[in-house]
């Protein structure tokens, strides 16, 4: 990239970016074999079960380091408790697989990731900013349609269960998604640069892909992050 192609993008939003540059890694992951089987609604409760397993320590590193680090410039945009996910996988998970779902498996790839965030947390809290847009942005905006597919794949009714897409009245999740994305596009870039927020957001969803992957060889069917 030339100085003057560098001068450019300098010039474009965070959240473009983010979309324009994201673009190959999020269509990769939706594209992904236990994506479209979670898409097809064909998932068992013990496979649901065990993919919301293996979401939540990363939910709960994310989240962590989210509220270590409420009042950095960088991660304002994030500073929205409302969209935070984790409480609410674990009460999925009581509901569905009882109290004893803390022993299922968690795979390589999902425990690389939650260290990786406690990491990030400490060295380059910034950075973290760039998984939260990964998942939450996803939750928010494409929530309802998973949630549709998993409820018939699982015969479930009401809000039992589903607590991991319930933000709270109608309209509430679009509404939190929206001001994430202006956040995003006004976010200064503080402690790290808009190359490597894209950057790492990218990771991001590669690091969803070695989980997909993992998952896969267990037979599971999953959904993706990020519908930006």
């Amino acid at each position: 990239m030339t100085g003057c192609d560098k001068a450019l993008r300098m010039n474009i939003d965070l959240l473009t970016r983010l979309r324009e540059e994201t673009s190959n890694a999020h269509t990769a992951l939706e594209q992904h074999a236990l994506m479209q089987r979670m898409l097809g609604g064909v998932i068992s409760r013990s496979d649901y079960c065990l993919y919301l397993r293996n979401l939540h320590p990363i939910y709960a590193a994310l989240e962590q380091a989210l509220a270590r680090h409420a009042l950095h410039p960088a991660l304002l945009a994030f500073d929205l408790p409302a969209m935070f996910r984790a409480d609410a996988i674990a009460e999925d998970l009581t509901q569905l697989g009882g109290q004893a779902w803390a022993s299922l498996t968690v795979a390589p790839s999902a425990q690389h990731y939650a260290r990786t965030l406690d990491a990030l947390s400490t060295a380059q809290p910034a950075l973290i900013g760039a998984h939260a847009y990964v998942r939450y942005l996803g939750d928010l905006s494409g929530g309802r349609i998973v949630r549709g597919r998993v409820a018939a794949a699982l015969g479930l009714g009401g809000e039992e269960g589903l607590a991991f897409y319930s933000f709270g009245a109608a309209g509430a999740a679009a509404g939190l998604a929206q001001r994430l994305r202006r956040a995003l596009q006004a976010m200064p870039m503080v402690d790290v640069t808009a190359e490597d927020f894209v950057s790492e957001a990218v990771q991001g969803f590669d690091r969803h892909r070695a989980l997909f992957d993992e998952l896969e060889a267990l037979n599971l069917g999953v959904h993706s992050p990020a519908a930006n």
